[in-house]
């Protein structure tokens, strides 16, 4: 399933500290060599501050106890560029834990930027030094002393783009510390924050992009985050970014709806977007909806939910593992199934009265048994007006199920008596042209 790993499409949208948890799934997975992994994972802590755990890696990797000498010399260059921002933020650090004092802030900023210079001879470049300490901090993998830092840089922070900037580090900071509830607040921030800024057209389109790879950690860990995602990706603009940038968001998309039960009314829409990209961008979650809303073809539908399956198992987003009793259960995975499944069967119906329960379940991909309690299930939940023929092994339809070939043929029928309408109107338009 290597082919339909998105790790190298979405890192490029994402901060290197977020493409590690990806690395560390694929590693698991063995979608890949270790050596590959472990390569990729020493490339991205080369720009960070993580030097310990580089060294470590270094040293996995080559088998070998000595790491190379100029990664010694950036551990010593890291040590002392850290103590030199801690003394130079350390004024204003210790006034901001003291919470006496923090009290006596206010929301207007230029006063808060005044009393500090006048009581604490705090200027404002040991302001900008919280932001390069926060930012260092960020770098060594210290998140949750960034993210306090880069908060209350923010409280007192004058410059935009600055402040801009901090939003974009603590969002990161609070996903890294699966703070889900605090950074979903961050992403809100965030979002209105670009919506709102006067920026270039492409500047608000690639950090709409940015914003949305970033969402996805949240959105599927979140309990609110399937409406979360739909909500986001479903608004105009970020949308277009979706079909101008990042056609590949499509299969989280899909499966947010997919899952989604009371979102159903949106997937029309979807299937539209899908074929519209089509040539951009497909994997086996797309493919399944064009198979069967599309083309009408369950024997490829089938063929596409066996590869869904294999699919979500090794994808880092989808993929994620709960304990439940002693087991490792995958919840994502066994709702879109179930999901897919009733997409089929309720498809399957409005084209057959009469379906046979043996080639059903080969559709659904389940056993014969499996498949018969499964309808009785749904016959009962879901209150259809449907029967099962044991003897016959068959379900039978309600006469409210309207036939899709007759729904085809009354539409024929109406395009007839428009077609004759129109060919009515345009017969006196064309004579009063001719004299």
């Amino acid at each position: 399933m290597a082919q339909y790993d998105l790790t190298l499409t979405i890192a490029p949208y994402l901060d290197r500290h977020l493409v590690f948890p990806l690395l560390e799934f694929l590693q698991e997975k063995q979608l890949y060599t270790d050596d590959h992994i472990l390569k990729a994972k020493i490339d991205l802590l080369a720009k960070t501050n993580m030097v310990d755990y580089a060294v470590d890696i270094y040293k996995s990797l080559y088998h070998t106890e000595y790491p190379l000498q100029e990664m010694l010399d950036r551990r010593t260059e890291v040590m002392d560029r850290l103590k030199y921002l801690e003394e130079l933020a350390a004024p204003l650090v210790s006034f901001l834990q003291n919470p006496a004092l923090v009290q006596e802030l206010r929301p207007d900023k230029q006063y808060n930027l005044q009393m500090l210079h006048d009581r604490f001879q705090i200027r404002s470049e040991q302001i900008e030094a919280l932001y390069q300490f926060a930012k260092f901090q960020f770098e060594c993998g210290n998140y949750s002393g960034a993210g306090d830092f880069l908060y209350q840089y923010r409280t007192l922070c004058t410059n935009v783009d600055r402040s801009f900037s901090a939003l974009w580090g603590k969002l990161a900071a609070e996903i890294l510390m699966q703070n889900w509830d605090v950074a979903v607040e961050e992403l809100n921030r965030l979002k209105e924050t670009i919506d709102s800024r006067p920026d270039p057209p492409l500047t608000q389109l690639k950090n709409r992009t940015w914003l949305m790879h970033w969402s996805l950690f949240i959105f599927f860990n979140h309990e609110n985050g399937r409406n979360g995602i739909i909500d986001l990706f479903f608004q105009e603009k970020y949308l277009n970014a979706i079909q101008t940038n990042a056609p590949h968001l499509l299969r989280y998309f899909a499966t947010a709806i997919i899952i989604n039960k009371r979102r159903r009314n949106m997937l029309k829409e979807l299937i539209k977007v899908i074929q519209q990209e089509h040539y951009t961008y497909k994997d086996p979650i797309t493919e399944f909806l064009e198979c069967l809303y599309v083309d009408y073809d369950f024997e490829g539908a089938q063929q596409k939910l066996r590869e869904c399956e294999e699919l979500i198992v090794n994808d880092f987003f989808l993929g994620k593992q709960v304990q439940e009793n002693g087991y490792l259960t995958m919840p994502l995975r066994d709702e879109f199934l179930e999901n897919a499944r009733l997409f089929i069967f309720e498809t399957y119906c409005r084209i057959h009265q009469c379906i046979d329960i043996g080639i059903l379940s080969q559709k659904l991909n389940m056993t014969y048994g499996d498949a018969e309690r499964w309808i009785v299930n749904l016959i009962r939940n879901a209150r259809l007006d449907a029967k099962i023929d044991s003897k016959m092994g068959t379900v039978v339809m309600g006469t409210q199920h309207t036939n899709v070939y007759e729904q085809i043929i009354e539409k024929t029928k109406q395009l007839a008596v428009r077609s004759y309408v129109l060919a009515s109107n345009v017969s006196p338009a064309s004579a009063t042209i001719q004299a």
